[in-house]
């Protein structure tokens, strides 16, 4: 059972407890990205289980009259085993999926491995995949030049991995920088929507501006138990609004990090325990 301090970050340990999260977000104009927590799997069978996970969970979206989508982890489903595991995992879930798929970002060496799979899905499935790319990588912008014309959407983040100094912005100022850059070339450049995991209110408000000059379509994603107000009152406005929902037994770890992240969620949880 999770406890009451990180069921703020957690939808639950289940998929039934997760799907009943999002139709709490749906009534209140909110979709719902799905994360079965796990990551970093170095067996086939683990591997092979949470992509048998994602092709359930996908069916289960399917009978459902719900907004939610699935979100998933190439570590998760075989890439530090091996490319081939990843790739034949990926193409089951995607395969067996109505829904859309986001590909996530990992840490620096699966950037080039996560980005062609997403290109050939995107492809293949005229759009209905997503992949993340992170500003603190000194790489993005050209990343970004090769995603512009292809169909799908691309989460523009931050970046939470430690990267080496010799290819990554180390200081918040640049990464803050950067982010606003690869934003506005993003609204001048792409056409099939855009995904912006923020919860900065001047990043959002940039990019409403943004969606303004350009007209390019976007969404706003944030994290469960971020800033959830902030959500209700986007989507009220008209805005598209998701939160990524991560749910399952290995919830220690996540809560764990975002917790580390940033004061504000230490802060968060420290008023959880005391009754705010």
């Amino acid at each position: 059972m999770i406890p009451p301090i990180a069921s703020n970050f957690v939808a639950g340990e289940t998929a039934g407890e997760a799907m009943d999260h999002v139709n709490a977000l749906n009534d209140r104009g909110v979709g719902g990205i799905l994360n079965l927590l796990g990551e970093h799997y170095e067996k086939r069978e683990k591997a092979a289980a949470d992509a048998d996970a994602y092709v359930d969970l996908a069916n289960d979206i399917a009978g459902r009259d719900i907004d939610a989508c699935l979100s998933v982890k190439p570590s998760q489903i075989g890439l530090e085993i091996s490319d081939d595991v990843f790739k034949k995992n990926l193409a089951r879930i995607v395969d067996a999926a109505n829904c859309f798929v986001w590909i996530d970002m990992e840490d620096h060496p699966t950037t080039d491995v996560t980005i062609d799979a997403y290109e050939r899905h995107a492809l293949e499935t005229d759009g209905n995949t997503g992949v993340c790319v992170q500003a603190n990588l000194q790489r993005t912008r050209e990343d970004l030049e090769r995603l512009a014309d292809l169909p799908g959407k691309v989460r523009l983040v931050k970046g939470a991995y430690d990267e080496p100094e010799e290819i990554a912005y180390k200081k918040k100022a640049k990464v803050d920088e950067s982010y606003r850059e690869y934003l506005s070339y993003m609204f001048k450049s792409f056409d099939d929507g855009i995904a912006v995991g923020s919860h900065d209110p001047e990043v959002i408000d940039l990019s409403k501006e943004l969606h303004r000059e350009h007209g390019t379509p976007f969404e706003i994603q944030m994290l469960t138990g971020v800033r959830e107000s902030a959500q209700f009152e986007l989507a009220k406005q008209g805005y598209d609004v998701y939160q990524y929902i991560p749910y399952g037994t290995k919830w220690f770890s996540y809560f764990y990090r975002r917790v580390r992240e940033r004061k504000e969620n230490a802060l968060f949880a420290l008023r959880a325990v005391i009754g705010r």
